[in-house]
């Protein structure tokens, strides 16, 4: 099965899937590299990124939101205010901002609001929590579980289940998306926000998702008109029986379908489909030898861009915060 169609050899070799690639890592290929985005640092570790746009209304905060210079290159950096000492301090400080900006309408991406939260984490330790919307204006990374629930059946071969989105959800209203899928709210661990989401959007029954298989994880940097999102997603796959149908329990998805590989590899090219679960489909599809070096132009190039490492994007440390209490604000609003 050939993922590209190249009509002449002036044609450049991109593939369909290098191009999809690259549109949900757009902020990895394009927007970090124009150096707009600040570093947002919390407790002297940057944990996230803030573009202008997002940096002019903390500007209204300077009791919350410290814009300073730092070493070694004089960036500025969104910094904390320091004199929230811990989790719970610097948690209510910023719902407090953040309440007030879905108030106001501020941002796009309020209008998500959940009433649940995701951990703002350094490398060792969670640092504050925030409602799930507000994350992508603080580029602050974000974790979740995708189930691929596949079927070997008898004449179709190898199958994929795909939900529709409800039209109602706050994000990708009616877009197709993977079986199963969640983000790592406050308290919940990997395994068990899966099992918790299977059970809600799919109402797989205890004897089946005991067969859960953990399949590694992608991440990737993506970018909207909401914010960006640097995500990482912690991938399992779930063989289910041939007669098994999911069956939505929580309001959130309008439909089930069950597609053969090639016809689900086809959906993730379709604008109907949820840009931020193209990296798990395409992942099972090379796990499952379906998508492989003979048959893909660029697969060594769509691999590194499903482990897009995150890691290493976010560097300032402790080391140089120590000293930025000694002065050099921005005075006067300056970005």
């Amino acid at each position: 099965m050939s993922t590209h169609h190249n009509t002449s050899e002036e044609e450049p070799k991109m593939s369909r899937l290098l191009k999809l690639a690259q549109k949900f890592n757009c902020f990895y290929l394009n927007g970090l590299v124009k150096g707009d985005c600040r570093p947002f640092v919390v407790d002297g570790q940057q944990v996230g990124l803030i573009s202008r746009n997002v940096l002019e209304h903390l500007l209204k905060y300077p009791e919350v939101f410290c814009i300073r210079s730092a070493e070694p290159e004089k960036q500025n950096i969104v910094e904390l205010n320091p004199a929230f000492r811990d989790y719970i301090e610097r948690s209510e400080q910023v719902d407090r901002v953040l309440r007030e900006f879905r108030l106001q309408e501020v941002f796009v991406a309020l209008k998500g609001w959940r009433n649940e939260c995701y951990d703002v984490k350094s490398t060792t330790e969670s640092l504050l929590k925030m409602d799930r919307s507000a994350t992508c204006l603080f580029g602050v990374r974000n974790y979740g579980v995708e189930i691929n629930g596949y079927v070997r059946h008898p004449t179709k071969g190898l199958c994929i289940w795909l939900q529709q989105r409800s039209d109602t959800k706050q994000t990708w209203p009616g877009k197709w998306d993977n079986m199963v899928s969640g983000g790592l709210s406050v308290g919940y661990g990997i395994y068990e926000t899966a099992v918790k989401e299977a059970a809600e959007e799919a109402s797989i029954p205890a004897d089946l998702i005991k067969n859960l298989v953990s399949a590694g994880c992608v991440s990737f940097f993506f970018e909207s008109e909401r914010g960006i999102f640097p995500n990482t997603e912690f991938v399992f796959d779930l063989e289910l029986p041939e007669d098994f149908e999911p069956d939505n329990s929580d309001g959130e998805v309008q439909n089930f379908q069950l597609l053969p590989v090639n016809e689900c590899l086809e959906r993730v090219f379709a604008p109907d489909f949820k840009t931020t679960s193209c990296p798990v489909v395409i992942d099972f599809m090379i796990r499952h030898g379906i998508i492989t070096p003979e048959n893909e132009i660029n697969f060594t190039q769509i691999v590194e861009l499903l482990h897009v490492p995150l890691q290493s994007l976010y560097t300032y440390r402790t080391t140089k915060a120590k000293n930025l209490n000694n002065g050099n604000s921005i005075k006067n609003g300056r970005v």
